[in-house]
């Protein structure tokens, strides 16, 4: 089967996209072209992939990067068997020649739109019933896959679930350490930003340091720079996912500070998952789909729930964690068994992998450790690429841990 990824929006190195679906095509034994901004966010492409790069989509300033798209999807869709995109705005890009086409669904679009600090604040709600409208449409016309059960709701049709799951080690690199908290993800007002700034303030006094990994909105980067000044927080921007788990290993706890807002009532929190799995107890606030996790299992609790807006709380928390070796340990432990029980990405990644092959209609082919690499004849020649994921076993071996950069003041 021959596979077409495509994003303009998402980082070429996100972790649902590259490191779970295409790396699961690519073990299945499929070949995956992938058209991402490769270029714009400085990424060298795996050898095992055919890539298209096209400009990125940011803010306001996305009609260049749908028109390269748009070309792009074009010339390369009829040659695939399957189409895979990742971005509601590129159903305003589709050829009208092309293969089975499956819109993988991330978020509430509508909902996201309310937090969106590029969009007009006048258009934000008016536009919702707009995009629910292509939703709609797009179900009539295509294969969708939900990365949450809770988005069942908003389609009229059946369509399945590919949750957004994390590889979890048969057991935690390190225990949990005492003199640092993480938070792995991107940073928004609306995912706590400024109580995670607040955060590194206070606790900065108690020999604690916050790190945070992931990139930023153009509206909080000059914050996480002033902090960062301060050595109030360490801001290494985005760094790939399979070097962003390693970093978080062995930290007192993960951060997950979400704001109440509609994008996040029925999302779960991937990077709590992450958390859990790499033996991080989990300071969250009471998203209902978090505090499931962090305190509604039966197995136990994996952490601490505080309230919305409230950095202290969750100063409070982490410091009660650093205070007791036994707790953490406990939490920890939880957490860990829970996630390698029912969010190892592998559980998801056969059926994934089988229902595209199902809508393209392709036979499964040999995996990929059964064979050769697949062949790279029309991949650029100049541009060295990324070491793939390991071919043998769903987890990497662990590796020496070696800080991400800095960020620039």
């Amino acid at each position: 089967m021959h596979a077409l990824v495509a994003t303009v929006v998402h980082h070429p190195e996100d972790a649902r996209i590259l490191h779970r679906q295409i790396r699961a095509l690519l073990d299945a034994g499929h070949r995956v072209t992938y058209m991402a901004p490769f270029a714009d966010r400085g990424v060298t492409p795996w050898r095992e992939l055919t890539p298209v790069d096209v400009p990125r989509a940011t803010g306001r300033r996305r009609l260049a990067s749908l028109r390269a798209a748009r070309a792009a999807l074009a010339h390369h869709a009829p040659q695939a068997d399957v189409l895979l995109f990742h971005d509601p705005e590129l159903l305003l890009a589709l050829p009208r020649t092309r293969p089975a086409t499956v819109w993988d669904v991330h978020e509430d679009a509508a909902a996201a739109l309310l937090t969106k600090p590029w969009m007009p604040r006048p258009l934000r709600r008016p536009l919702g019933p707009v995009v629910r409208g292509f939703e709609r449409r797009a179900e009539q016309r295509m294969h969708l896959l939900l990365a949450e059960e809770g988005y069942r709701e908003r389609f009229a049709l059946a369509h399945p679930v590919v949750p957004n799951t994390t590889y979890v080690p048969e057991r935690p690199e390190r225990r949990p350490g005492t003199d640092r908290v993480v938070y792995l993800g991107h940073l928004s007002a609306a995912r706590g930003a400024h109580e995670l700034i607040e955060m590194g303030r206070m606790l900065r006094p108690h020999g604690v340091r916050v790190e945070i990994i992931g990139a930023a909105d153009p509206g909080i980067r000059p914050l996480l720079r002033e902090a960062q000044r301060e050595e109030a927080v360490e801001w290494y921007g985005f760094v790939p996912n399979d070097q962003a788990l390693r970093m978080v290993s062995g930290a007192l706890a993960g951060v997950c500070l979400l704001q109440d807002t509609p994008n996040y009532r029925s999302s779960l929190p991937t990077k709590v998952v992450e958390y859990m799995a790499h033996g991080l107890p989990v300071v969250s606030t009471p998203n209902p789909a978090a505090v499931s996790l962090v305190t509604g299992r039966p197995e136990g609790e994996c952490g601490a729930v505080v309230p919305y807006g409230d950095p202290s709380a969750a100063v409070d928390a982490v410091l009660a964690l650093r205070s007791d070796q036994a707790l953490r340990e406990r939490l920890a432990a939880t957490g860990h068994a829970v996630a390698r029980s029912w969010f190892h990405w592998p559980q998801q990644a056969e059926p994934f992998v089988r229902q595209l092959e199902e809508w393209a209609g392709a036979p499964p082919r040999l995996p990929r450790q059964a064979r050769t690499a697949p062949g790279r004849a029309d991949a650029p020649e100049a541009a060295p690429a990324a070491p793939p994921a390991p071919e043998s076993g769903p987890e990497p071996e662990p590796a020496e841990f070696r800080p991400a950069r800095r960020m620039p003041l």
